[in-house]
Order: structure tokens, then sequence, then C-alpha cells
């Protein structure tokens, strides 16, 4: 049986015209995948409390605690590591809370105590924690210290507190500081030259200070 001339006309038609319609759809939702221009950064007016000192400033409202402390208030204690909350490095303490600033923005820490290592202690008046560090070599390059230290100083204030963690064996007892203690709450600042167990002897001495 011999197909219809016009029929084969349609059909090629159709085809054509299917063809045009998808690719027209197509463009539109190729565009609508492109990011969109933000046309500059928000910038907002905030102040921050940093050991003790009230800082008013201009900033990206994307800016991270930690890039406020080193570029615009130029305290470069506080290091720059991984840059994921991941090394500890950056470490600094927010009400006496130790927090990666790395992964907290600055607009969202307004009004509250900010204490980096420069407000720890002073060269001539060491805080306790630093001169147990110095004292039990709970450095090698430095880098990590800062954190280490902040993390320790809350860590301590933690077990203190009598605050449980993972490896407590014993909920109803008081929390004493422990080397698996210490090592457990420690775990999520990374020192890579591995001074972990004078880092260790260094807050187990601080720890004992306080009783």
């Amino acid at each position: 049986m011999s197909v219809p001339h016009d029929f084969e006309l349609n059909r090629r038609d159709l085809m054509v015209g299917g063809s045009t319609l998808a690719a027209m759809t197509a463009v539109p939702a190729a565009v609508k995948a492109q990011p969109n221009s933000t046309g500059g950064a928000a910038l907002s007016n905030i102040s921050l409390t940093v050991n003790g000192q009230a800082h008013a400033l201009e900033l990206d409202t994307r800016t991270t605690l930690l890039d406020a402390l080193r570029e615009h208030l130029h305290l470069t204690g506080s290091k720059k590591g991984c840059d994921h909350g991941q090394c500890g490095a950056c470490t600094v303490l927010i009400d006496g809370r130790r927090v990666n600033s790395c992964l907290t923005l600055a607009i969202m820490n307004e009004g509250m105590e900010i204490t980096t290592i420069e407000g720890l202690g002073a060269p001539d008046q060491l805080h306790p924690m630093q001169a147990a560090f110095i004292k039990h070599d709970g450095y090698q390059c430095g880098y990590c210290t800062p954190g280490q230290i902040c993390s320790g100083v809350a860590v301590l204030g933690e077990i203190k507190a009598g605050i449980p963690s993972h490896v407590t064996p014993d909920l109803m007892q008081p929390v004493t500081a422990s080397d698996e203690e210490i090592r457990e709450r420690m775990s999520g600042n990374i020192c890579r030259c591995g001074a972990y167990s004078n880092i260790v002897e260094a807050m187990t001495e601080v720890a004992g200070r306080q009783g």
C-alpha cells in the first residue's frame, strides 16, 4: 500500500518542528543554570569585642571571623590552616567556648567576647597554658600552637565544670583530666609535627595547678 505524498511532507514537517521546539526550550534552561551576578559585596557595620577591646568594622557580610581577625584587625596569632574547620589552627575563644574561627562569620559574633592567643597573655606575663607549653616543649614548628593553647584552655574549663566526653568512664563521678580525656577532647586540633605527648604533659600540669 502506498503512502500518500502529502502525509510524508506532514511527517517531515512534524519532525523538523519537534526538533526546533526542543532546541528552543533547551536554551532558556541552560541560561537559567548560569550563576546570577550579585552586583558587588554587601557591606555591614559591626562591632567586635576582641581581647577586651571594641572594634568598629565595615565588613563584607561573608567575611569569616578568622579573616576579620587577621586581615582587618591584624591579629595574626590565629592561623589559617585547612580553612575547613578540620585542623583547629584557627581556634579562638568566644564567650569562653572554643570555636573554629574559619567556620563562623564575623557578623555572627557581634556582642560576644572574643579571645585570641594575643589576649591570653603577654611575653612578660604568660598565661599558665602558654608557660606550660614552653616548659614541656608542646610545639615544634609552632604553627598550630595558638589554636592548641586556646583549645587547651577551653578543654580544662570543660573538665573543671564536669562536662563529660565520649571517653568519660563514669557519668556519676567527677570528670578528671586524665590523658585519655585530654587526648579525646583535643582530637580536633592537629599537630603535624607530632608533639601530642608534650601537649598532654603541659595540659596535665596546668590541670594539676587548677586542682
